[in-house]
């Protein structure tokens, strides 16, 4: 039996909630059980430098863990005057897979900066923070259009994401902390909407996994995902 008590392919409660920043062009609380996210996105009417004479957009994504996010106070990365390579790898993630579906010629040269910044941590925020992402994209790339600010749509596709793991010998989808922090492989899979794989990441944490519990665990990616994505198209209706 898993500590939450649910069956191997059961995921926690997710919530996607729109609209919670005021001054926003698109935003996204999302709730995977216990692990919060605020997912803000904000247009800017330039491109990066290196993009400039190109006629193409940008998106890109920062990420932050707030201090009581965790058990503990951890301490503002703003502080220590530099980013966590973990903090660095998120945000990398996070923005490369959005801009696997984006159609950034639909932009001209203009960027869209998503910020997800963690309010609460219980495993899994690097999904979540991609799943509620792409609805504050989404909502920004509406709010864009409304205003003639872009005449077509460059979002091409949904896109969620989710964790897999094998604990204490199982397959399961969708880890809390206390799984996460002892499961024997840990994996975080990217999806689209019509099923495309935008990443795979999968670590052995104790004993090397097999081709046959790999395809498992994407088995119950897929499944959660197809759940995700189907919250996202009834909130964005």
């Amino acid at each position: 039996m898993r500590p939450s008590n649910r069956a191997p392919a059961e995921m926690r409660k997710v919530s996607l909630e729109r609209n919670v920043a005021r001054y926003a062009e698109g935003s996204c609380l999302v709730k995977f059980g216990e692990t919060h996210v605020l997912c803000t996105a904000s247009v800017e009417e330039k491109a990066p430098a290196w993009l400039r004479g190109s006629g193409k957009g940008w998106v890109t994504a920062e990420y932050a863990m707030l201090p009581r996010a965790t058990v503990e106070r951890t301490r503002r990365e703003s502080t220590s005057g530099k980013q966590s390579g973990r903090t660095q790898e998120i945000q990398r993630l996070i923005g490369r897979s959005l801009r696997a579906v984006v159609d950034l010629t639909q932009m001209s040269e203009r960027q869209i900066t998503i910020d997800c910044d963690v309010i609460q941590a219980d495993g899994g925020t690097r999904t979540a923070a991609i799943t509620g992402a792409w609805v504050a994209l989404h909502d920004c790339i509406a709010w864009m259009k409304a205003r003639s600010i872009i005449t077509g749509n460059p979002l091409k596709d949904h896109l969620a994401a989710v964790s897999c793991g094998i604990y204490e010998g199982n397959p399961v989808l969708d880890l809390d902390y206390r799984e996460d922090s002892a499961a024997e492989t840990d994996a975080n899979f990217v999806m689209t909407g019509t099923g495309g794989l935008v990443e795979v990441q999968g670590t052995a944490e104790g004993k090397p996994f097999s081709e046959a519990e790999l395809m498992e665990l994407l088995k119950l990616a897929r499944n959660g995902v197809t759940q995700l994505v189907a919250l996202q198209k009834s909130v964005i209706l």
